[in-house]
């Protein structure tokens, strides 16, 4: 799939910067920049929203018997505890709190078609925030996160750690990386596969890209959900999905370098690169669902925070579904 953008145009390319507030010299002290103006602007904002629902970001490997009550109807019957049971006369279930001992990792996708945006943020900028804002959340309550970042290849691995310094490193990572031009069509396959072969514990991954790729991802990340918890978080760009009426245009593709001008005030090519969108759109989320994953989409003309929230309510819902928190007709019907 090619990633095409406009040239000299900034609305279709030339993305500004996402905070006009200057920042210290240096890459190290532009990193501490943003992740204090995302835990200023972003973060708090979460702490008043969430109000204790981070629980529901990651699930522990093990469960802890909490306590016995008797049974409702609600309940899953594997819960019963047998003996309990029979000695009192009437059904008992085991209550379980979950182990939070668990570890989050960030398989992030920054080759070049990342790079497009047509407003003030491109998609860079978009998974760059997203994954400072949850890893820094994470690490809080006392989890470990790493990343594993792609450009042309898997070319920076880094390992769990916890705390916010830890998160300051990944995130330099992410924001210093210079551009390296043409480098071919991204493949994250390769991406996936090393995570399959390097993650041994089981853990919860979050896979960030726009997910223009050669075709051949779908069977990795499927394999990889079958082992680990994983939610594909899609970054897009409004201008992918509907071309306004802009004229002639050059296009050009991030990935290659192929250029193509195309006449934009043609509505006939409009509504054709709208159909296309759209069937790739369908396709994508076909083969999300297909692989059993969770799926986040990440606007770059969206808010963050309503993007996280919606996340953690998806999550809380999924929750009570797979633990029989609503009644059976209910769960067909959210199903």
């Amino acid at each position: 799939m090619k990633s095409w953008w406009p040239r000299g145009r900034k609305a279709a390319g030339e993305a500004a910067a996402p905070d006009t507030t200057p920042a210290p010299a240096g890459p190290a002290h532009h990193a501490e920049h943003v992740m204090r103006r995302l835990e200023w602007k972003v973060i708090r904002r979460l702490d008043g929203l969430l109000q204790g629902d981070y629980r529901t970001l990651l699930r522990g490997t093990g469960l802890d018997l909490a306590d016995l009550r008797e049974y409702q109807l609600h309940d899953d019957v594997r819960h019963i505890d047998w003996n309990v049971t029979a000695r009192m006369q009437s059904p008992y279930v085991r209550v379980f709190t979950e182990d939070r001992e668990m570890s989050a990792w960030f398989l992030v996708d920054l080759s070049p078609s990342v790079d497009f945006g047509s407003g003030e943020l491109r998609k860079r900028n978009v998974s760059a925030e997203f994954v400072a804002v949850l890893a820094r959340m994470l690490t809080r309550h006392g989890n470990r996160v790493g990343a594993m970042l792609y450009g042309s290849g898997v070319d920076t691995v880094i390992p769990t750690r916890n705390g916010r310094r830890h998160v300051l490193h990944l995130l330099h990572s992410m924001l210093d990386r210079t551009a390296t031009g043409e480098s071919g069509p991204t493949r994250l396959h390769e991406l996936l596969a090393s995570a399959a072969s390097m993650i041994k514990r089981r853990s919860t991954i979050f896979v960030v890209s726009d997910f223009i790729s050669e075709p051949g991802w779908e069977k990795p990340l499927a394999q990889l959900a079958q082992r680990h918890e994983v939610v594909a978080v899609r970054v897009l760009d409004p201008l992918e999905l509907d071309l306004p009426d802009l004229g002639l245009l050059t296009l050009r593709d991030s990935e290659t370098g192929e250029q193509v001008v195309v006449d934009t005030h043609d509505a006939t090519f409009r509504k054709r690169f709208a159909r296309i969108a759209a069937q790739r759109e369908a396709e994508l989320r076909q083969a999300l669902v297909k692989s059993s994953v969770d799926a986040l989409e990440l606007s770059t003309d969206a808010d963050l925070v309503d993007a996280i929230v919606r996340f953690v309510d998806m999550r809380k819902r999924r929750s009570q579904l797979s633990s029989g928190g609503l009644p059976a007709h209910l769960r067909a019907r959210a199903a």
